[in-house]
């Protein structure tokens, strides 16, 4: 199967000792906007009468570092969902066709038939859905009867990383086994329209809506895929998970009638400056590999200030994380998805055979998820 022109590569260089990820794809909804017209319609629909808060807004948004974003719906029918169950409707409806999407573009850019797929490990943060969304594609896509599920929920913007670990502990387990992640944030829908919280315009002003999926392949399955030496693709080589203590308050939701209110402390960034350094420093060590080391960079793009933060904990030069701004820059931030999207950029113009590089994201706990890759 020939992939699509200008697709991630279909093959890795060469077995490896752990999972290989074959393709990574993101998908967006049809609606498109710049930052400006999206700032403007959310004004009018959740501050119409507070001129300050309106003030506030339009600065936040514009220092955001985002140009343009995708959204679930045109944005003149925001105004007309009136409440979480309506919101949540739409939610279920775009995000089992926007996962419907990804994971087909994912498995033909990979090469691998739906019936080959053993595992799904799906996550979202925006919406609710039971049974969940894997459950509701499998007879869509034309997965077995027998695939493995895996829903993950709360993880946040930390689950893209997290399911991609997830995928490498359970292709360990199961070395000739297909694996899948699918990542669908719908975060529009869950504008809040009577907050005017600081925490609540940050999300107005930074959050998109779009899906991934992403596809891995144990190390025997790996043996039987014919290979491409000019084309690596990236082999799992280990992960690691950190809950920082105290920290609760630090990035959530708050539940409830109106649905999922922001919880979104301005100590994020600052967080992430003083835990990741230690984690990410004792992880690579234990690798026998320090920062330096590290040829590529894939970071979830939390905002400007992250990922500002990110490059002064580790002293990295300005083009390291040119795939994080450029995915905030386009998509906004989509929450588990976005590190998906900074990986997809990656493996579409791969660092040479050999090279190792990270894959990271944090989120609600507080906590951090990394990944170690090697081309």
């Amino acid at each position: 199967m020939r992939p699509p022109s200008g697709s991630v590569p279909t093959r890795p260089r060469r077995p490896g000792s752990g999972p290989v990820v074959l393709a990574a794809e993101v998908v967006t909804p049809p609606y498109r906007y710049r930052q400006e017209e999206i700032t403007s319609a959310f004004a009018e629909t959740c501050l119409a009468d507070d001129r300050p808060a309106r003030q506030v807004l339009e600065k936040i948004s514009a220092n955001a570092g985002v140009r343009t974003r995708h959204m679930a719906l045109p944005l003149e029918e925001y105004r007309k969902l009136d409440g979480f169950t309506a919101a949540n409707e739409v939610w279920r409806t775009t995000a089992l066709d926007l996962g419907e999407r990804a994971l087909r573009e994912a498995l033909e850019t990979a090469g691998i038939l739906p019936e080959e797929v053993d595992v799904v490990v799906s996550t979202t943060v925006t919406g609710l859905a039971v049974p969940s969304l894997e459950a509701r594609l499998v007879q869509r896509l034309g997965l077995r009867a027998d695939v493995k599920r895996i829903p993950l929920f709360g993880l946040g913007c930390a689950a893209g990383a997290a399911g991609v670990a997830r995928m490498h502990d359970y292709l360990r387990g199961f070395p000739d086994q297909v694996a899948v992640l699918l990542s669908v944030e719908l975060c529009s829908l869950t504008v809040q329209r009577t907050d005017a919280s600081t925490a609540n315009l940050v999300a107005l002003s930074l959050f998109g809506d779009g899906a991934a999926a992403v596809v891995a392949v144990g190390e025997r399955r790996v043996e039987g895929l014919s290979t491409n030496d000019n084309m690596p693709c990236p082999e799992i080589v280990a992960t690691r998970s950190r809950l920082y203590p105290d920290s609760e308050d630090v990035m959530g939701w708050r539940i409830g009638a109106h649905g999922f209110g922001i919880v979104l402390s301005p100590d994020v960034a600052t967080v992430a400056e003083e835990q990741l350094p230690k984690d990410v420093h004792g992880f690579l060590d234990d690798h026998g590999l320090t920062p330096e080391s590290l040829t590529t960079w894939i970071c979830h793009p939390g905002g400007p200030k992250v990922i500002q933060a990110v490059e002064r904990a580790f002293g990295l030069p300005p083009d390291a994380l040119a795939h994080t701004r450029d995915s905030l820059a386009h998509r906004g931030n989509l929450s588990s998805a976005s590190v998906l999207d900074v990986l997809r950029r990656t493996m579409a113009a791969p660092p040479p055979a050999g090279s190792w590089g990270l894959l990271t994201a944090m989120g609600p706990g507080f906590a951090s998820e990394l990944v170690l890759l090697r081309w």
